[in-house]
């Protein structure tokens, strides 16, 4: 079972992603801040990170930037409501696996999970 790390300050996010990926068969952990979400991601090495940008304290971008010091292919997509492209640019010079703007297409997220938590099965299927 795949575990998927969601990092977002807001509950009805993390209860969203919850209540979408748990039928599907992930492990769903869930962090309300960055340093939660470090903290997890040091403790549990999740397959997948879903990740909020702006969040106070230590926002995304921080978190970001101490997952790739630590390990530069960890899979990361970025869910924001962020929609500056300078702020889009600076998160895939880090090496994000995707970035979708909150309010996007559930099933684009969906895709996304499949295609980077089994690649072999995308490419022959799609």
């Amino acid at each position: 079972m795949a575990k998927v790390l969601i990092i977002d300050d807001e509950p009805n996010v993390r209860t969203l992603l919850d209540m979408l990926l748990r039928p599907m068969g992930y492990d769903v952990m869930l962090a309300d801040n960055g340093w939660t979400g470090l903290q997890l991601y040091r403790q549990e090495h999740p397959d997948v990170i879903l990740l909020d940008l702006n969040m106070p304290k230590l926002d995304g971008l921080a978190v970001l930037k101490q997952i790739r010091s630590v390990d530069s292919k960890q899979p990361v997509i970025v869910l924001t409501g962020d929609t500056s492209p300078d702020r889009e640019q600076e998160v895939r010079a880090l090496g994000v696996s995707e970035f979708i703007i909150k309010g996007s297409s559930l099933q684009f997220l969906e895709d996304t999970l499949k295609r980077l938590l089994h690649p072999s099965v995308v490419r022959q299927n799609g």
